[in-house]
């Protein structure tokens, strides 16, 4: 992960946790992390707390989430809330989130030259589609092909979508931004890169995030 002020490239690997847990920090964070401890979420998506980046803010908690059908992983990520008190200028707010999306594509799927647009539209669209003000939007869509060569000629080609991006949500009463519903947004966005048919409003499948797994080998 590198350590630009905007974040869009942050959201892969961190080798160390962040020194403040999510139990410390200013009220107006640990009110948005435990927003996010308590959000009920499709049973296909499983997610569990992940060390989160060091150098980026402050104050910063991660989640990682895998979109599983059966015994198949769908699509992959990485959600980071990162909180400066003293507000970021290029955020344009106190508190920023930063994701990393990935997914297999179908070869029909991986050829289409408007999916970078889709994609980004599909993020967009998962924040819109829940109400959510956000302000600040940047990213990338990243579209990648293997060829196997010697030893691994026969594995088939394979695509890969990979979005990253992040974006500053409007903060509500104390400071606080609507964390829960800017997680289920993104776990709307995981789902749809993973093939899931959209969860109905209401649905009595969701489950809450503490009775979720974290992702695991299959």
């Amino acid at each position: 992960m590198s350590d630009s002020a905007d974040g869009s490239d942050d959201a892969k690997d961190s080798g160390e946790e962040d020194r403040h847990s999510s139990t410390s920090g200013p009220p107006a964070f640990r009110a948005a992390v435990e927003a996010l401890r308590g959000c009920r979420l499709r049973p296909q998506i499983e997610v569990e707390p992940t060390p989160a980046p060091q150098r980026l803010a402050p104050f910063a908690y991660a989640l990682e989430a895998v979109v599983v059908d059966g015994d198949q992983d769908l699509a992959d990520g990485r959600l980071v809330l990162l909180h400066d008190p003293a507000g970021h200028d290029a955020w344009h707010g106190t508190f920023r989130l930063v994701t990393l999306v990935r997914a297999e594509l179908e070869p029909e799927m991986a050829a289409d030259p408007l999916l970078p647009e889709v994609c980004w539209s599909w993020l967009t669209g998962a924040l819109q589609s829940r109400g959510l003000t956000y302000g600040e939007p940047s990213g990338t869509v990243t579209r990648a092909s293997s060829h196997y060569f010697g030893g691994l000629s026969e594995r088939p080609p394979a695509s890969q979508i990979e979005i990253r991006a992040s974006w500053t949500p409007r903060e509500g009463l104390g400071g606080v931004p609507d964390t829960a519903a800017h997680l289920a947004s993104w776990c709307d966005l995981l789902a749809q890169v993973g093939g899931l048919p959209p969860a109905g409003p209401g649905d009595a499948s969701v489950v809450t995030l503490p009775q979720r797994r974290g992702p695991q080998s299959r």
